[in-house]
């Protein structure tokens, strides 16, 4: 049991994550094995995210003065939030994967960039291409047209060398 000082400091430790946080999944995991939760925190921490179970009234305590507040009805049961500063796109995608292949994980509430989200505006996000997939495709993009151009000019060389090679076969330029 922990006592009241240890209560406090994780409050106002959740307080300050939850300040910078700017994306947040409320999530209930009640029947995950070990092994699955485990794997759960790996997927997260790939997705440069924080993964933490709370406790519904310290996290609701610390919820105050936040974006969170929001959300704090939702702290009933079993919770846990994950939870980033950065891409909201790779938390949603992590988690989405990660609850299709374990039904009991289940969403209760999110948020993006600081905005409370419907749990279907949760899984919108999860399909769109991540940060580094939206930055190959605007390089290719940027690459095709330089490219086709450089393609298009050895063509260009290519083709006057094959026409003076058969011209010098041919014999076309003798005296």
């Amino acid at each position: 049991m922990k006592s009241k000082e240890q209560k406090q400091k994780e409050v106002e430790f959740l307080k300050k994550e939850l300040g910078e946080a700017q994306n947040l999944v409320v999530v209930k995991f009640q029947g995950l094995s070990v092994a699955k939760d485990a794997e759960l925190r790996r997927k997260i921490r790939e997705a440069d995210s924080k993964y933490r179970v709370v406790k519904n009234t310290l996290v609701s305590l610390a919820a105050e003065g936040t974006p969170v507040a929001e959300l704090s009805e939702i702290f009933e049961g079993s919770t846990a939030i994950a939870y980033n500063t950065g891409d909201p796109v790779a938390l949603a995608k992590a988690l989405s994967d990660y609850a299709k292949d374990n039904p009991v994980f289940e969403f209760k509430a999110g948020m993006v960039e600081g905005r409370a989200v419907e749990i279907s505006t949760l899984t919108e996000i999860a399909a769109l291409p991540s940060h580094d997939e939206l930055i190959a495709q605007l390089m290719y993009l940027i690459n095709a047209p330089v490219q086709r151009t450089a393609m298009a000019i050895n063509a260009v060389a290519r083709n006057l060398a094959m026409a003076i090679g058969q011209a010098v076969e041919g014999e076309k330029f003798s005296e």
